[in-house]
């Protein structure tokens, strides 16, 4: 179920957040969800990044509606959110029990992200499902591409 901001509140310490831009979506997300579910005692919310944000890394290969409605259908996923804010802006209205990221992550969350943890009481979980990257497959889709 694809979820708008306003209704996060109903979710509150009730879920477990991953995040993500997912574009492309591959092997290793899932890995990351499938983790995510078996090790967690709650549902999944999929926190997705926006075509905003995307673009701030390169050109969308997928418009934000496509990603969302792509993970919405993963059954490790129990709801979907596309995030037009900030991650902070979503933690803090969102508290989910967890948030869950991958373990290239530890040690380098953003501080303010951390902070929102701390004072709202959000475990911070490190998943080791890193299998691969959306930018190295983008990359080798552009040299491949550039070869022709």
């Amino acid at each position: 179920m694809i979820v708008a901001f306003d209704q996060l509140k109903d979710y509150r310490k009730t879920v477990a957040m991953v995040d993500g831009a997912f574009d492309p979506l591959h092997h290793g997300h899932i890995e990351y969800f499938r983790a995510a579910a078996q090790q967690l005692d709650v549902p999944l919310l999929c926190n997705v990044a926006s075509d905003r944000y995307v673009r701030t890394k390169h050109a969308p290969f997928l418009p934000e509606d496509h990603r969302a409605a792509i993970i919405d259908a993963i059954r490790f996923i129990s709801y979907t959110h596309i995030n037009q804010f900030d991650t902070e802006t979503v933690l803090r209205e969102l508290q989910p029990k967890y948030y869950v990221k991958g373990r290239d992550w530890e040690g380098r969350l953003p501080p303010e992200q951390e902070r929102i943890c701390t004072e709202q009481g959000i475990g911070i979980v490190y998943l080791d499902t890193v299998l691969d990257s959306s930018t190295r497959i983008l990359n080798e889709i552009v040299k491949q591409l550039s070869q022709r």
